[in-house]
């Protein structure tokens, strides 16, 4: 085989490992940038539920302490919320939610309170 032949294979071929290679770095740079970007929208639409039942579970809560009596629709709203914290997070969190709810579903049996205000 003439020596230019072989030249020119080893031309191609490094040229083509070259192509090769930087197409599959391109590839996994491209794949790692949308994972962090995915990960990041799910970290915010979490936050966003977490934010949205601390909201509601702190409105029905004072709701407790000065009437007897629940409302049922924001409790519906608050175990729907629960329920799409159990969708997108860990066990744990629906769980301790879920003690909240109780807490404050308890808190409406309780005899009210006032709040008073203090005299300087």
């Amino acid at each position: 085989m003439n020596a230019a032949y072989i030249s020119a294979l080893a031309a191609l071929a490094g040229s083509l490992i070259g192509g090769l290679t930087t197409f599959a770095a391109a590839w996994v740079t491209q794949r790692q940038q949308a994972n962090v970007q995915w990960l990041l929208q799910e970290k915010t639409r979490r936050q966003e539920l977490y934010q949205q039942f601390i909201e509601e579970a702190s409105k029905l809560y004072v709701d407790a302490l000065i009437h007897d009596q629940a409302e049922i629709p924001p409790l519906v709203s608050l175990y729907a919320l629960i329920n799409k914290m159990r969708v997108v997070s860990n066990p744990g969190i629906a769980e301790r939610a879920d003690k909240v709810v109780r807490i404050i579903v308890d808190t409406y049996a309780l005899p009210n309170k006032s709040f008073q205000r203090c005299a300087r």
